[in-house]
């Protein structure tokens, strides 16, 4: 075994001794157990970047999640939507956004006073569901955590403008919110099925009550059954919340400040061989000081500290379910999927955002007011708090890649992709990289459960599945082959072909130019090549133009208004 493999056998042979429930689970299923259909959880973490867990190079704490890893099997370039809603809608119908009618947020958009059907801002009746179809192949079908794929957040009970809440679009049981953000202590459209709740308890906190009503669920679920449970959270997404207990163990691992921290996760993130030596690590934001000329560090180490604080509490949850799941014997055939919806986030808040409905204007006991602003003079954290951890340090968690959530660069794109299955993964501890996408998780799911993908549901055409199973990969370690993949958001616009990537950012400023990388060479976009390469580039833009009109993208702010 040569030392880098010895390394990474070290380093994971640890991360699964730290989670109890991981080597119970290891190696071992029963006859049973491989014969029988797997019940699958879908966990997302939201606004996470590509390098923030233990096992893809991060300094956050992450037991369980590495413990996952180190028995399973990670991809190095899967692929996410670059921001929250269109990537749900993606990931929940194997269609891209714009299909699934999502193509921008929720507001609706239109032209010439008509719906634009792919920016509809609400989950599309031609598409359907991991839930619909899984459903209909007889598992139970259970949800946990941040909807967001609707604009429909009725305050009075059970009405038709819910058509696409959870539970009308092929779930059994929901509980989480219906929109994208909020606090963590006193979350807006907080909803049990159909009707609005309220926080249960003084101590409540978001994340782990998304774990607490998934493990609920899956004992209520009917024993002669498997069950699909997607459980997406909202950590780490803004506002900076969690208990001072949870941030107290990172007090101090922040003070080396973003330049040096991105020097050592690049670092580890080679030795874990997790990207390539020869990719340069892109420079600092050009909006961002040197960590030695910044000001407010304490401020500064603060936001980050919270910010591992919230992941670490994301992973603790995850553990739970993973050693309740093998406690009930079903750890080992259950197939585990985890990723995170975009890279990270670089939205500094300011007061002007506090009109917004996902931000409170009260603590939940109404006793004191909170602010919403990333003001160095309050210390990130408690409820009356509500900030985020801004450019330097999103800018950090996207290590080595360029830029962030919004956009279609690597840094916007890039996920992490764990998938743990013991009865059925080959080689598990291995890295892959085939090339996968949001589109790919309802095939594997179907592939998986045996379902069939319907060409008609409740009446209406459904659009062809876009993905590909990604079990031909986890079952049998074969690369996915893969003409193309293609993304475009805010008029951010990328394909990926093979070892090729043409991108472009709408706000640059030659607006629209074609960027193009070798990915093989190059996966930190540092290396333009589209004047060098203007067949290749010609050859990709044409693909994306064709993709473009048939899933239904609008250029950008070019319709009448959102609604």
């Amino acid at each position: 075994m040569d030392t880098l493999n010895r390394r990474n056998f070290l380093k994971h042979a640890v991360a699964a001794a730290a989670a109890p429930w991981a080597a119970a689970s290891c190696g071992s299923s029963d006859t049973a157990a491989e014969e029988s259909r797997p019940n699958i959880v879908l966990i997302m973490a939201d606004d996470m970047g590509f390098s923030d867990i233990g096992c893809y190079g991060g300094e956050v704490d992450t037991p369980h999640l590495d413990a996952l890893a180190a028995n399973g099997l990670r991809f190095r370039q899967f692929y996410n939507g670059a921001r929250c809603c269109p990537t749900r809608a993606s990931l929940l119908t194997g269609l891209y956004a714009h299909q699934a009618g999502v193509g921008h947020m929720t507001g609706q958009y239109r032209k010439n006073g008509e719906i634009i059907a792919s920016y509809a801002g609400d989950l599309s009746k031609h598409g359907v569901t991991i839930a619909e179809a899984l459903g209909a192949a007889g598992y139970a079908t259970l949800m946990s955590g941040k909807w967001h794929v609707t604009p429909s957040i009725e305050k009075e009970g059970d009405t038709p403008k819910q058509h696409n809440w959870p539970r009308r679009r092929g779930f059994d049981r929901f509980w989480g919110t219906i929109l994208g953000a909020g606090s963590f202590y006193d979350p807006v459209t907080l909803a049990s099925d159909n009707r609005h709740v309220e926080p249960d308890g003084e101590d409540f906190y978001y994340t782990t009550a998304i774990g607490d009503h998934a493990i609920r669920f899956i004992d209520e679920s009917p024993d002669d059954k498997p069950f699909f449970l997607y459980m997406p959270f909202t950590s780490p997404h803004w506002p900076l919340h969690a208990p001072e207990e949870a941030v107290a163990k990172y007090k101090g691992r922040y003070k080396m400040g973003w330049d040096k921290l991105r020097e050592t996760r690049r670092a580890r993130m080679i030795e874990m061989g997790v990207i390539a030596a020869d990719w340069p690590l892109t420079a600092r934001d050009p909006a961002v000081p040197a960590w030695e000329d910044a000001p407010h560090k304490e401020w500064e180490a603060r936001r980050m500290e919270v910010y591992a604080a919230q992941i670490s509490i994301m992973d603790e949850t995850i553990g739970r379910l993973a050693n309740h799941l093998r406690e009930r014997g079903q750890l080992d055939n259950t197939l585990i999927f985890f990723l995170a919806d975009n890279g990270g986030c670089a939205e500094e808040l300011a007061n002007s955002w506090g009109d917004q409905l996902f931000f409170p204007k009260k603590t939940l006991d109404g006793a004191r007011d909170v602010r919403h602003e990333n003001d160095p003079s309050i210390m990130p954290g408690p409820e009356e708090t509500y900030q985020s951890y801004g450019i330097p340090w999103a800018n950090v968690s996207n290590t080595p890649f360029r830029l962030y959530k919004h956009f279609v660069h690597e840094g916007g794109i890039a996920s992490p992709l764990i998938v743990h299955w013991p009865a059925k993964l080959k080689n598990p501890g291995r890295w892959t990289d085939s090339q996968g996408h949001l589109i790919d998780i309802m095939a594997s799911c179907l592939h998986a459960s045996g379902a069939e993908y319907p060409s008609e549901y409740n009446g209406n055409a459904i659009t062809p599945l876009e993905g590909k199973s990604l079990l031909p990969d986890i079952t049998e370690e074969a690369a996915i082959e893969r003409d193309a993949l293609y993304w475009e958001h805010e008029g951010n616009r990328a394909v990926r072909s093979g070892k090729w990537k043409l991108v472009s950012k709408w706000s640059a400023p030659e607006k629209n130019r074609w960027e193009l990388y070798d990915l093989e060479a190059d996966r930190t976009e540092t290396n333009d090549l589209a004047r060098e390469r203007p067949e290749r580039v010609a050859e990709l833009a044409a693909k994306w133009q064709s993709w473009a009109d048939k899933v239904g993208v609008v250029e950008w702010r070019s319709w009448d208004r959102p609604g």
